[in-house]
């Protein structure tokens, strides 16, 4: 008898099976990898929203966790996948300049906003206004680190590479079966592929398709996230990874003419250089129209749960929504009702 099956592996599947592992409870995790989303993210973590200037909701404490989480899994892999690095908001006039420091005056968030504007010149980009700096601010290597990840499950019996057949789990009174399986609780995590899932693919997750560049450009000296309308990410060795875009239309992960058109004319706004694409990669995000994650229980079957909706902030969201999951289930501690899709159960 498992203590859990998990579906998905992206940053919301092994941000609960890690805290499962802290708990020494038993789980499995199946995925198909059809989801990759988190995968081909920018994986940027940010306390503030930088167009209007304000906080992340609960950006304390999802960044105090999210530094325990990531230090606790480079030691578990022995490779680093967190960078801190600042980032910088390019100014475009006065006016911003101002708005900035008003911002910064703000007790919520005076902590994530330096208050010295910055006039450093970057090789290929124009600063007239300088830049203001964003603290504590960095980003994680998603691919590597859901690639090591996933080695570590498989190298605990824990992982299994298909896909989740929904009619082949059977209820029972105080556990389920799925064919040769039994447990006590399932997680869904499946980030956008929740929308063929029986159970709960009545919730309102909307999906946005972002597509993103890796771009080689050797007359980019940049060692610091410069966010404009794209974020520009140095990578080392003259690489960068450019985004990203947001289609709300489009629920496929295929990079398209458009997202490329429209990346490149972005890039061509900020950089004065010449650069080459590498890489040209796409993904649907699974967002919500309230900005908030899809955490609760089935509101049939008890112990039928979802951690899902983490949107464009999974790096961040994922570390403190898998505790906050775990204690609602294990410890029956409530979820915050902003997140509970209790919120949702009259409008199915």
């Amino acid at each position: 008898m498992l203590d859990y099956i998990i579906v998905g592996s992206g940053l919301a599947g092994i941000a609960f099976a890690e805290t499962l592992l802290q708990n020494n409870k038993s789980f499995v995790v199946f995925d198909n990898h059809s989801q990759n989303s988190s995968k081909i993210a920018g994986g940027l973590y940010n306390p503030v929203i930088l167009k209007r200037f304000s906080q992340v909701w609960n950006a304390n404490e999802q960044l105090n966790l999210a530094e325990v989480f990531y230090k606790r899994i480079e030691a578990k892999l022995n490779s680093q996948v967190d960078f801190k690095i600042p980032i910088y908001r390019k100014f475009f006039s006065v006016e911003e300049q101002n708005n900035w420091f008003t911002a910064s005056d703000k007790p919520n968030l005076s902590p994530f906003l330096s208050t010295e504007i910055v006039h450093k010149k970057y090789s290929a980009i124009d600063s007239p206004y300088g830049y203001g700096e964003v603290l504590h601010t960095g980003y994680v290597d998603t691919e590597l680190l859901l690639s090591l990840y996933q080695a570590y499950l498989k190298s605990l019996g824990s992982f299994v590479e298909e896909a989740f057949v929904y009619n082949e789990l059977n209820f029972f009174e105080d556990y389920l079966a799925y064919q040769n399986l039994q447990a006590k609780q399932i997680v869904f995590a499946e980030g956008f592929g929740m929308h063929s899932n029986p159970f709960f693919k009545h919730l309102p997750l909307d999906g946005t398709k972002g597509e993103l560049f890796i771009i080689k450009a050797p007359e980019l000296n940049l060692d610091v996230i410069v966010n404009t309308s794209v974020f520009i990410l140095p990578l080392g060795n003259d690489l960068f990874k450019v985004g990203a875009t947001y289609n709300w239309e489009d629920k496929t992960d295929k990079p398209t003419a458009e997202g490329k058109q429209e990346l490149i004319d972005r890039i061509k706004e900020i950089l004065t250089c010449d650069f080459e694409i590498i890489d040209h990669f796409a993904g649907v995000r699974p967002t919500v129209k309230d900005r908030r994650p899809l955490l609760g229980s089935h509101h049939l079957y008890k112990n039928v749960h979802i951690l899902n909706g983490l949107g464009t902030r999974g790096v961040m969201l994922a570390p403190a929504m898998a505790l906050d999951l775990y204690d609602y289930i294990e410890n029956e501690k409530p979820l915050d009702k902003t997140i509970d899709i209790k919120r949702y159960r009259l409008k199915k």
